[in-house]
This record gives C-alpha cells, structure tokens and sequence, in this order.
C-alpha cells in the first residue's frame, strides 16, 4: 500500500473518530440539558404539591382544633348543667329533709298532746269518780260535757279571729281594685222619668195640637201609643209613656210639628213615621257608640240595637245606657287585675241589662231576657252566661259572671250614682230594722250607712257567739228575699256582756 494512501486512511480514520467524539459529546450535552429541564421541572412541581399538602394539613389541624374547642365548650356547658342539676337536687333533698325531720318532731309533739290529754282525762275521771261517785260511764259523759263547751268556746273565738283574718286581707285588696276602677270610670248620672216635657213658644199651638173635636191629638197618640197631655202645665205639653222610644218618637214628631205649624192627620201620621226612622238611627248609633268605647267588635245588629235602646231607659234615676258602658269599663279594669277574661268580661257587662229594653214587651226577669235574647242573636255562651248571672238568683258559675255582679252592685251604689226619693228611703230603712227587730233575742236594730248597713244588738243570756253568727247570716238571707234594693247590705250582729260592781 502507498504510504500517502495508508497516511490519508489513518487520517480518515483519525477525523472520523474525532468528528464522531465531538458529534457524541454534542448529543450527551444536550441530552444532559433536557434531563437538567426535566429535574427542575420536576422539583418545582413537587415543590408545589408540597405547598399545597401542607395547607391541605394546616387546614385539617385548624379545623380539628376548632372542633376540639366546641366539643370543649359543649362538655363544659354540659358539666354545668350536671352540676346546677346536682346543686338543685340536694337543695331539695335538704328541704326534704328538713321537712320530714319537722314533721316527724310536729308528730312526736301531736302524740306528746295526746297523751298529755288522756292522761288529764284519766285523772278528771278518776277524781270525778272519786268526789261525785259517778261511774266509770257517767264520768266519761260529764268528762265530754265538760270538753264539749270547752271546745265549743274555742271554736267560736277562732271562728271569729278567722273571719276576720280573712276580711282584713280580702277587703283590703278587692278594695284597692274597686275604688282604682270606681275612680277611673264614674261618669255622670241622668235623671229622666217615664214623662218628657216640651215646651210651646206660643200658648195658641196648644190649640192646633188639640185640633178640631180633638182629631189632631187623637191622631198623635193613636200614631204614637203615648198620652199627651196639653193643659196641665202652662208653657208645657206633656208626653207620658212607659215606652221610652214611643216617649222620643213622640217628642220628636211633636217638636217637627210645632216647628213646621201644619198640624192635621195625614201630616201627623208623615211626620211620626220620619221621626221613628230618626229614632232608629239614634238608637243603632247609640249602640254602635257604646260598643266602639268599651272596644268590643262583632256585636251582632240586633244586639245593638237593643243596647241603644238603652239610651231611653233609666233605673232609680240612672241611664241604663252609661250604666252599662261604666260597668264595662269597670269589670275590664277588674278581670285584668284578677286575671279574668277581660274580652268576655266587658261584653257581657254592657249588654247585662239588654233585657230592660224589653221588660214591657216580654215577661220574665230583665237578667233572664238578657240571656235569652243573647243566644238567640248568637253572642257566645259565656257572654250570656255571665249576663244571666248577674243577679242572685241564678248562680254564678265563672269568674266572669261574678265580676259583673259586682260592677253591677258598685255602679248602682256608688255615691250620686241613683236617685231616691226621701219617702222611700225612710221606708227602706224602717223595713231594715222591722226584719232584724223578728228574730228572737234582738234587743235593738239600726239601719245606719243610708241602708248600707244594719247593727244588730242582741241580749248575750239568750244568744251565744256560734248563735250570733248564725243569727247575722239568717237575718242577711231574709232581706235578700224580702226586700230589693241596689247594692250589697252589712249585716253586723253585736254580742256584748258587760260586768259591772262598785268597790265601796
């Protein structure tokens, strides 16, 4: 082989092996970059997984943390309660204690009495044996005798010292009430009769009012059903009816008469018919008034209007109208205070008297019209109930009904409430002390307070203090049945033995 060849071959080779080095290098350098690329790509991935397991692990511990806490708080509270639990329960097993331990010594001290007693008894019987001689069974009748009257006296002083216990604490509250209610809710009193004046302005309209052989007048009264009197007093015409709304449609009609000046029948029967439509609308807004300022809604119609029928009618001088609206008042004031219902309370006491509306027109007593006519225009039962009740003879079975007795009772007697001639009232205080002065062992009776009260004195060898009692309770059902009056009587029966001896 050629020398220049085999130099040229080796140097072929040589170059050859050194571009393959350097292309080998070239790749390795690059293969090492990627790997470098993938390494940090790698580390910042795991980087940010780290990242966020560790918030993941943060978050999971707070939230356990804060668990913890709760079920913390939760088993404090708990313990609390168990522990006020525990507190009350041993409180009360110490009052528990307590009152057993007093009660066993409260009995130990009853079985102490009681052999105490009967070891007197024993020896009151063994003396009596003794001294009168008696046997075993007649010392033990005079032995009872004996602790009869004994404890007969006791039990009258205690009798008395419980009534007036009893009374002291009772009157004082229910008087509180009552005088806060009568203070706030008096009103004032009218004095109107079953007869209405009208006055003339001119004497010679007496004439024409009396028209020719005296039709005019006929015609009114027929029209009107009242009696018209027109030359008993001078200046005056008189209108007398029982009927309060037949007295107004007749005052009315007259008054459009005398205003206008035309007076025959045709126009009478016209003017009479305009003036019971004004009636009515008086009498409608009357109730609905009434009803409205004691706040009472769903009042059926009918019921209304007979309640402003009220507005006519008087008892012993008093409006029927503002007597029943005062005692609504009342009786709410009152039913709030003793924890009545006040709803039912006001309702039945503004239509309690519903029934005076038609005493003329239907027979019976005016409390049990009330009744009767409140259920037929669908008030509620307890309304007509507590309506019904609020006189005596029917017995009060709600707090209601009681409620507006009393109101009943307090807005008829209270001062200036009523009207009564000097006559009756003489009469009614005679009556008094003619009933008290019937009964046997009354030395003298007084009708005291304006018949409010009556003292009864009463000779102490005939009458004792359980007989006193008894006899003051008599004397009360007596006049409840014998005499009417409004409001409530005191019935004060006196017992007093008096020793009397001069030291000379």
């Amino acid at each position: 082989m050629d020398p220049i060849t085999l130099v040229l071959a080796i140097a072929g080779i040589v170059a050859g092996f050194g571009a393959n080095q350097f292309i080998t290098k070239q790749k390795l350098g690059s293969a090492e970059e990627a790997a470098e690329k993938e390494l940090k790509k790698a580390k910042k991935e795991a980087e940010k997984q780290l990242s966020e397991a560790r918030e993941e692990a943060t978050k999971i511990i707070e939230e356990a943390r804060q668990e913890d806490q709760s079920r913390r708080r939760e088993f404090k509270d708990i313990e609390q309660r168990l522990l006020g639990r525990e507190e009350s329960l041993d409180k009360k097993l110490d009052d528990l204690d307590k009152r057993s331990e007093s009660l066993r010594k409260g009995e130990s001290e009853v079985e102490a009495l009681k052999n105490e007693i009967r070891d007197i008894r024993g020896k009151q019987q063994e003396k009596l044996e003794k001294i009168a001689k008696l046997s075993k069974a007649d010392a033990a009748d005079k032995l009872l005798q004996m602790t009869e009257r004994d404890i007969r006296n006791e039990l009258s002083g205690l009798i008395v010292k419980l009534q007036n216990e009893a009374k002291e604490q009772a009157e004082e509250q229910a008087g509180a009430i009552i005088v806060g209610a009568m203070e706030r809710m008096a009103s004032e009193v009218t004095a109107e009769r079953t007869i209405t004046s009208v006055k003339l302005e001119d004497e010679e309209m007496k004439g024409r009012i009396i028209g020719k052989e005296g039709r005019n007048i006929q015609a009114l009264q027929r029209a009107t059903g009242v009696d018209i009197m027109v030359d008993d007093t001078p200046g005056y015409i008189v209108l007398s009816c029982f009927d309060p709304i037949r007295r107004e449609v007749a005052r009315q009609a007259l008054e459009m008469l005398l205003k206008d000046g035309r007076v025959h029948p045709g126009r009478i029967e016209e003017v009479v018919e305009k003036a019971q439509k004004e009636v009515q609308k008086v009498v409608v807004r009357a109730g609905e008034d009434a009803a409205r300022e004691v706040g009472i809604i769903g009042i059926p119609r009918e019921v209304l209007e007979l309640l402003g029928e009220l507005k006519f009618r008087t008892s012993y001088g008093q409006n029927v109208l503002k007597h029943s609206t005062e005692m609504a008042h009342i009786a709410g004031i009152i039913a709030e205070e003793v924890g009545a219902n006040v709803k039912v309370t006001k309702y039945a006491a503004l239509v309690h008297d519903l029934g005076k509306a038609l005493t003329h027109k239907m027979e019976g007593k005016h409390h049990h019209i009330s009744g009767e006519m409140l259920r037929k225009y669908g008030a509620p039962e307890e309304v007509a109930l507590a309506a019904e009740q609020h006189h005596d003879d029917v017995e009060a079975t709600s707090v209601e009904a009681i409620i507006v007795r009393v109101v009943d009772a307090i807005s008829a007697s209270r001062p200036g409430a009523r009207n009564i001639s000097a006559e009756n009232f003489a009469e009614r205080m005679k009556d008094l002390e003619n009933i008290a002065n019937g009964f046997p062992g009354i030395e003298k009776s007084y009708a005291i307070s304006a018949g409010r009260e009556v003292r009864v004195f009463v000779r102490p060898g005939q009458i004792d203090d359980l007989s006193a009692i008894k006899l003051a309770r008599d004397i009360a059902t007596k006049i409840e049945a014998s005499m009417q009056y409004p409001g409530t009587i005191k019935v004060n029966v006196i017992r007093e033995t008096r020793a009397i001896e001069f030291a000379k």
